[in-house]
């Protein structure tokens, strides 16, 4: 599968911005799936997860109740609508398909990243 994230920019604090990531092949429904982030100077970590037919989905305690991830199968296409954008939130975001670990719990990334887009919030 290779993915294709767009939709990054610019923006306020305080405001809105939604992410797309667009998936290719036939194998996207049946994966769960991730946004990830990475900050100048960090560790790429992940926000949000939802399951492969999008009925359970999980959050980052940093993102939670301002991040919104949903996914249209139909359209190969995973979103990632963000709501009251701080300055921390300025990373270049990822998505990829994930695996949950069913000893630890954790999850890992499936595939290959592509290139991210970037998200830049100002105060």
């Amino acid at each position: 599968v290779q993915l294709v994230e767009s939709g990054g920019g610019l923006v306020q604090a305080g405001g809105s911005l939604r992410l797309s990531c667009a998936a290719s092949g036939s194998t996207f429904s049946i994966n769960a799936m991730g946004w990830y982030r990475q900050a100048p100077g960090k560790q790429r970590e992940l926000v949000a997860t939802i399951t492969s037919g999008g009925g359970s989905t999980n959050y980052a305690d940093s993102v939670k109740g301002r991040f919104t991830i949903s996914r249209d199968n139909a359209k190969n296409t995973m979103y990632l609508q963000m709501n009251s954008l701080k300055p921390e939130d300025t990373a270049v975001y990822y998505c990829n398909a994930i695996h949950r670990d069913s000893y630890s719990g954790s999850y890992y990334p499936r595939g290959s990243w592509g290139q991210g887009t970037q998200v830049t919030v100002s105060s």
